[in-house]
């Protein structure tokens, strides 16, 4: 059944609606405040808040925006349509009038559930798509649905995956997913990022070591492939792992056994493999840094992770997410974003995505002693932000140029240089040397050079 939060501060209400919840295979936690709702407990766990109006510090609509996606039921001893009208457009579910009777309120209840798909409604549909809410992802995005789509088709097969992303995008939490929804989400899920670990213990650490295989090996010991038994090997950075090492995970992966270092014997191990990688792995088994025979043993299935600068809307969800984890493991009440935070925030290029992303909102929230978050407290990198807008400026510059050409100009001819020798030209009437740059994102010295490379001659001076 469905996990309510009921937030209501006078008792005598409170407890009964406790005991009709209970009574109905809910399971119900309570608070008489908005901040103790939000000091006490984790959102996430819950399907439904079923707040009042009118309660001491912040009114109940203020946790609407913050528990959303998720609903939010109002309830109210003002009843008037004005208050309906006002709860619903802050984004509530549904609003009911005290006093009510429970045959209402759990009608009512069940009528949210079912229209919500929370908890109650996915046990009603079993075969439901995966919802990202499931296992800790964040974002609605079409490039993020399709992730869904895919990790819920992967998932309950046995095939090896692997998993594409840019650092900081959540591919462990991609890895978890799938273990999660797969027939071994009872066995473990043993992770290892291939880049932690020196390229002279890796072997031993993956695989197990016999004693005395070498020095400091004072005792036999199992490797987290044994350890993942009957479960899932999640193999971040799989692109660091040296090549004698891929060797040994290659036979993993084709025979389903192990040998520990220094031994003579293998044994038999069920381990579903899953990597990740930020690296071109096709590229680096075409220069030799990469086994060719083990990526394609490896890239059964693939997921791609978007980087953070594609997913168009997810960036302010992520947001509000992360503001509220942190707000309430450092003690503090939900802070609010500045308008001038929101629009930094929307422009700035975030290359190192979700992880980056978090880390900022963290420093926020540790570092200011206000109620709102200013651009300072975010600690960007302004020269970053400079240089990306400079690229979105010249980007648009390149794109008004393909507009304003002739039909007859050989468009697929043109290149970069092209564009670059045409916008010097058109503008260094108007700007000298140093606008330029700043306006194409080079410095005056590589402008320089660029000009001699093409021959593009300075504009004159006038000399008196």
């Amino acid at each position: 059944m469905a996990n309510i939060l009921l937030i209501e501060d006078e008792t005598v209400i409170r407890q009964p609606l406790c005991r009709l919840f209970n009574r109905n295979g809910y399971t119900v936690q309570e608070a008489e405040s908005v901040e103790e709702a939000l000091s006490a407990n984790d959102l996430d766990e819950f399907d439904l808040i079923i707040t009042d109006l009118r309660l001491p510090g912040e009114p109940g609509t203020s946790i609407i925006k913050i528990f959303a996606p998720k609903p939010t039921l109002v309830m109210t001893s003002y009843a008037s349509l004005k208050s309906a009208v006002e709860s619903m457009k802050l984004g509530a579910a549904d609003y009911i009038a005290k006093p009510f009777d429970h045959d209402e309120m759990l009608k009512l209840v069940r009528k949210i559930l079912r229209e919500y798909g929370t908890q109650s409604a996915k046990l009603m549909n079993a075969d439901k798509t995966i919802n990202n809410a499931c296992y800790g992802i964040i974002g609605e995005c079409g490039a993020m649905r399709e992730l869904y789509r895919r990790i819920a088709k992967v998932a309950p097969t046995d095939s090896t995956v692997l998993i594409i992303g840019e650092s900081g995008t959540g591919k462990e939490l991609v890895a978890k997913a799938i273990h999660e929804h797969s027939p071994r989400s009872s066995g473990p899920l043993i992770s290892v990022n291939c880049a932690a670990i020196p390229d002279t213990l890796i072997e031993a650490e993956l695989f197990g070591h016999e004693k005395g295989a070498f020095t400091g090996a004072i005792a036999v010991r199992k490797g987290l492939v044994e350890a993942a038994d009957g479960g899932i090997l999640f193999l971040d950075e799989i692109g660091e792992l040296p090549l004698q090492a891929q060797a040994r995970l290659l036979r993993l992966l084709q025979e389903k056994e192990v040998r520990k270092v220094g031994s003579t014997q293998s044994m038999q191990v069920d381990v579903r493999v899953i990597a990740a990688t930020h690296r071109n792995l096709r590229k680096l088994a075409a220069c030799g840094d990469f086994r060719e025979d083990l990526f394609y043993r490896l890239h059964v299935l693939e997921l791609k992770i978007p980087p953070l600068c594609e997913r168009e809307g997810d960036v302010i969800a992520l947001v509000d997410h992360f503001l509220i984890r942190y707000c309430k493991k450092l003690g503090k009440p939900t802070l609010k974003l500045s308008a001038q935070t929101l629009n930094l925030i929307n422009q700035y290029p975030w290359p190192g995505n979700v992880r980056e992303l978090e880390h900022a909102i963290e420093r926020a929230v540790v570092l200011t002693d206000q109620e709102t978050i200013e651009p300072e407290h975010l600690c960007l990198d302004e020269t970053l932000l400079q240089q990306h807008q400079q690229r979105q400026e010249l980007s648009k510059f390149f794109s008004g140029t393909l507009d304003t050409l002739e039909a007859d100009d050989p468009v697929e001819d043109l290149s970069l240089e092209d564009y670059f020798q045409r916008f010097v030209l058109e503008n260094q009437e108007q700007m000298n040397e140093t606008e330029l740059a700043q306006k194409l994102g080079i410095s005056r010295k590589t402008l320089w050079e660029r000009r001699q490379k093409l021959g593009i001659p300075r504009k004159k001076t006038s000399g008196k």
